[in-house]
């Protein structure tokens, strides 16, 4: 789900669903391991333009992560893209750190290749390849808004705090910081309401969602419309889910207003297990 999540429509409605919710939450003290298996669809306006699958592993001591996906429909006939992500890290103290981040994404006949590299929640490498060319006007990046971050991948693992049944409003109360490879940004969370969504097979799942304001912070083009937009928007939300046996919650479904109508990256399946406590010990 890395390009469906984020290139899928070559700008900015694929820009914040990566990185929705990025930042992480106190940890529950319990150790916890589950998995997630998902797909996603993309939607513009009630067409379907993109589609894509994501797994997550959490355990008790480490983490990954591996997106999938691509365009189309309309949107692949006249020039579609696909994409692939992964991440791997630590899990400490409950907490997910990364290590290494890649996204590669291909797109008619160009490709990028994104890398970032961490030592605890700090960036100490990060690549595009091939290296763009210098834009005009970008804010550069500065070390500070290297520290305290999380890549796109990782931004959407989020640690509840407390041990009251998942999903509930506070898993909304956080601020994001973000490092995409290109712009440093935070997303602020309020809670909105509680709610449950329909998957395609019909099945129910119980979800909170959060209110999502997009504030950049450097990296980028103050002058770009997208940014222009983003920024101004007040009716960006995403809905998140549990993944079972773990306090961790994720996207299940992500709504952005565009010029060209309602954006929305809506998970069709959502298989999660956790895995039994005797096993753990087990291993």
């Amino acid at each position: 789900m890395n390009f469906g999540l984020q290139h899928a429509l070559g700008g900015f409605l694929w820009a914040l669903p990566l990185a929705l919710a990025s930042s992480f939450l106190a940890a529950a003290p319990a150790a916890a391991q589950g998995h997630l298996d998902a797909k996603y669809q993309a939607t513009l306006s009630g067409l379907v333009i993109g589609k894509g699958d994501w797994t997550v592993t959490v355990g008790d001591k480490d983490f990954s992560s591996a997106t999938s996906g691509g365009t189309t429909g309309l949107v692949k006939a006249i020039g579609g893209g696909h994409g692939t992500g992964s991440v791997k890290g630590r899990v400490l103290a409950g907490k997910p750190i990364p290590e290494t981040y890649l996204s590669s994404v291909f797109y008619g006949k160009k490709n990028e290749t994104i890398r970032i590299a961490f030592t605890g929640e700090r960036i100490t490498a990060s690549s595009i390849e091939p290296e763009p060319p210098p834009t005009a006007g970008r804010i550069p990046v500065l070390d500070a808004h290297r520290r305290s971050v999380s890549d796109p991948m990782s931004g959407v693992l989020f640690i509840a705090p407390g041990r009251e049944d998942l999903p509930n409003p506070q898993a909304c109360g956080t601020k994001a910081a973000i490092f995409d490879g290109r712009m440093r940004y935070d997303l602020e969370l309020a809670f909105k309401a509680m709610e449950t969504l329909t998957l395609a097979s019909g099945a129910g799942v119980p979800a909170v969602v959060c209110a999502v304001s997009f504030k950049p912070l450097s990296g980028y083009v103050p002058s770009r419309v997208a940014i222009k937009y983003l920024t101004a928007r007040q009716d960006i939300d995403v809905a998140l889910a549990p993944i079972a046996g773990t306090r961790v919650l994720v996207p299940l479904r992500v709504r952005i207003p565009t010029p060209l109508g309602l954006g929305m990256v809506m998970a069709t399946d959502f298989s999660t297990t956790a895995q039994p406590q005797a096993a753990r010990r087990s291993n």
